[in-house]
């Protein structure tokens, strides 16, 4: 079955860096699409970064263009998000999410995605 496990959050300070992984199980990441989102608490979740199966197109949200990278490793099936130069405003819960529909570019919208990780989160605090 389709699994999704976000780790790497943590602590950090403003400025600081950190790497979120999203370890997949049940399908190939050539296959889905791979989505970042982010929510805090009372507010709309929002589409951080994205990257399609097979062509690796990618697409980065406005607020984190120049700071945050996304990649990943087929061999060890998994999607990462560098996270650089963070902001307390970084601070949130980070989900990874798979589209089965794999657009290019990926969808930065939420209802686009059919399965969902558990959530990290992340800290920015001095």
């Amino acid at each position: 079955q389709v699994q999704l496990v976000e780790s790497g959050g943590g602590l950090v300070r403003p400025g600081g860096s950190l790497r979120l992984s999203c370890a997949a199980s049940g399908f190939s990441l050539d296959d889905y699409g791979i989505g970042w989102f982010r929510q805090a608490p009372g507010k709309e979740r929002e589409g951080v970064s994205g990257i399609s199966g097979n062509v690796g197109s990618t697409y980065y949200a406005d607020s984190v263009k120049g700071r945050f990278t996304i990649s990943k490793d087929n061999t060890r099936n998994t999607v990462y998000l560098q996270m650089d130069s963070l902001k307390p405003e970084d601070t949130v819960v980070y989900y990874c999410a798979a589209d089965v529909f794999r657009p290019v570019p990926p969808s930065s919208l939420q209802e686009s995605y059919d399965y969902w990780g558990q959530g990290t989160q992340v800290t920015v605090s001095s």
